[in-house]
């Protein structure tokens, strides 16, 4: 295989020369089966809703904090709402 000669617009520094025959396919394969990943797949719709990764933190940083309220309001309930959330019939 003879070297490739670069291309008057290639503006790539020589050092930077990357040789890809070196690399090796699947290099972090099992690492990524045995850890998992952190990327995650939004739909379009909610994609639309969320512009970058800081909005997305942001609101489910937001559903937590409601989560944990919420479920510390549930455990307050009194007797007096109980009656009120029952059904009627």
């Amino acid at each position: 295989m003879k070297p490739q000669t670069r291309s008057q617009g290639d503006d790539l520094r020589p050092e930077y020369d990357f040789d890809f025959s070196q690399g090796e396919r699947g290099r972090y394969y099992k690492r990524l089966l045995q850890e998992g990943s952190n990327i995650v797949i939004l739909d379009p719709d909610l994609a639309e809703a969320f512009p970058d990764s800081a909005a997305v933190n942001n609101a489910l940083r937001s559903l937590l904090e409601f989560a944990r309220l919420s479920g510390d309001l549930r455990h307050r309930t009194t007797a007096r709402a109980k009656k009120r959330q029952a059904p009627r019939g």
